[in-house]
């Protein structure tokens, strides 16, 4: 299996995150190409079997950084006549969006939006979504925002924990896939 994993951290929590679905792909062998978003330029999806896209929600949405590179992939397909009516799926092409929140006021609530946005841009192209996954990641630099939202106390999290289920979760995805 030849994937990409492209993703955007600011304060380490999507990097985490990102670093737990390489090792579980590690473990299959898979051959790897790992790059913060603002190093992927024109990676070609195409090239990939799996394409994980993560990033933190930023008020709904992906962050700008993570939003240019999707749209521009994207505008890069259309024009290639890669966009087709009814996005028939492309057998052996698969994406996985990966996205961390931690919900000082909502939860996951907050991050669903930007998953389904994120999936969007793969699944026009003919990839099948194999999941979004939501990880909860400590708010930093903010006390009252990493105990006092409807989450409770997420202070140093994703936790070994959690991101043993990250593993665990994409172990699971390619044995069903």
């Amino acid at each position: 299996m030849k994937a990409a994993i492209i993703y955007w951290s600011k304060s380490g929590n999507t990097e985490k995150v990102a670093l737990a679905i390489k090792e579980a792909l590690e473990a299959r062998q898979a051959e790897i190409t790992y790059v913060r978003v603002e190093e992927a330029g024109d990676l070609d999806w195409f090239d990939y079997d799996l394409v994980c896209v993560g990033f933190p929600s930023y008020s709904w949405r992906p962050p700008k950084p993570v939003d240019e590179f999707l749209n521009q992939g994207f505008g890069r397909y259309r024009k290639q006549g890669r966009v087709k009516t009814g996005a028939p799926v492309i057998p052996d092409k698969s994406a996985l969006i990966f996205v961390t929140y931690s919900g000082p006021h909502t939860g996951i609530d907050e991050a669903t939006p930007a998953g389904d946005y994120a999936a969007q841009f793969f699944a026009h192209v003919g990839f099948a979504i194999l999941d979004k996954l939501y990880v909860v990641g400590e708010f930093h630099g903010s006390e009252e925002h990493s105990t006092l939202g409807r989450l409770g106390d997420i202070r140093g999290r994703p936790t070994e924990k959690d991101l043993d289920q990250v593993r665990n979760t994409v172990n699971n995805l390619l044995e069903q896939n």
